[in-house]
């Protein structure tokens, strides 16, 4: 099977387990620590280009997990999110990452969210290394291993 054929089975496979939990997602920490998982995966290399954030905003807003919450909230603090990385990616990167690291007591929501990052990793069909590697950092954050995700 070609890398890009298991990399579209392994995002549609996490969506279907996302899905499965979508009950079970409905709390302000996941929230916030989806959408900082969002920025963080589009603002993986550094710098946050405007085709990017504009893809992971539209992927954000048709996320079926994700329609737990209003779309105009959930944009909002995704471009919060998005804004303190571009001002200072290395500062910015820190308290994104403590926001995801929130939702570490919770079992289900921690491995959601770097479900997420998968599947926004994922969507444009290149989950690169750069973006392998911030989720891993996530992994480290939720006391995940990242063996679990393949990563």
């Amino acid at each position: 099977m070609a890398l890009w054929d298991k990399l579209k089975d392994s995002a549609s496979s996490m969506q279907t387990q996302l899905m499965a939990k979508k009950n079970d997602l409905k709390s302000g920490a996941f929230r916030d620590a989806s959408m900082a998982m969002c920025a963080l995966v589009a603002a993986a290399d550094g710098s946050v280009d405007p085709a990017e954030r504009q893809r992971v905003a539209s992927l954000i807003a048709t996320n079926d997990v994700l329609k737990n919450f209003p779309a105009d909230d959930l944009q909002r603090r995704f471009n919060e999110y998005l804004d303190k990385l571009a001002a200072d990616f290395a500062f910015g990167k820190v308290s994104v990452i403590q926001d995801i690291g929130k939702v570490k007591k919770k079992p289900v929501e921690a491995r959601a969210v770097i479900q997420i990052g998968i599947v926004i990793g994922g969507a444009d069909g290149d989950f690169d290394k750069t973006e392998q590697a911030i989720v891993r950092e996530a992994c480290y954050a939720l006391d995940i291993a990242p063996t679990e995700f393949d990563l």
